[in-house]
């Protein structure tokens, strides 16, 4: 059996929120299974996405033609210009048709995990209420303000609901992933990926 991973992507997305976990997901079991076990694309609104630091990127596919998955990946990345005006995550977490496509997903899939601010984007959507979160250390008054009813977590990697895992920022969102394979595949396929990336992770 493969998982299907959908990583959402927009415009000053940060780069390892998305790469990351892009990473960990296309790597592992590769080198001890006879068919990979993650099967990932990227999908976001547009034909060509700019995120930080100018790298561009192609998705493989456009929302309104994303296949559904078995794990979606929300990633973070953005704040507000000089002028106010909300950039990356926190203009996407007041996108209609971001969260739209987000709930659809959600429905359909077995997990749905986000990584820094993209728990904002979650919240905003309606997915963490009632639930346990954790974001970025910076955003995490703007989480606590999006709803009473989460539980925010500061200090923790990433916080677990069973089908919904959010995590801290940047980084964290491989830790998240390794944590991910090893629910889905066995805590030794995620070692062996974690090794494989010569990458120490929490456990």
């Amino acid at each position: 059996m493969s998982y299907r991973v959908a990583i959402f992507i927009f415009n000053e997305v940060e780069v390892l929120d998305f790469a990351g976990p892009f990473e960990v997901f296309s790597v592992a079991g590769l080198r001890t299974r006879s068919v990979p076990p993650f099967e990932v694309f990227t999908a976001a609104q547009f034909d060509t996405i700019n995120a930080r630091n100018h790298l561009t990127i192609k998705p493989t596919y456009t929302l309104e033609k994303a296949p559904k998955a078995d794990i979606i990946v929300i990633p973070g990345g953005g704040g507000f210009h000089a002028d106010g005006t909300p950039f990356g995550s926190r203009r996407e977490m007041n996108n209609p048709i971001v969260l739209k496509w987000i709930q659809e997903q959600s429905a359909n899939a077995q997990l749905t995990l986000s990584v820094c601010t993209g728990s904002l984007i979650l919240a905003k959507a309606g997915l963490l209420e009632g639930k346990e979160a954790t974001t970025h250390f910076l955003a995490i008054d703007s989480l606590r303000k999006i709803s009473d009813n989460i539980t925010v977590k500061e200090k923790t990697r990433f916080a677990d609901n069973g089908n919904i895992i959010t995590s801290e920022g940047v980084s964290a969102g491989i830790d998240m992933s390794l944590h991910v394979v090893a629910k889905l595949l066995g805590k030794e396929t995620a070692d062996e990926t974690a090794k494989y990336m010569q990458y120490d992770y929490w456990k």
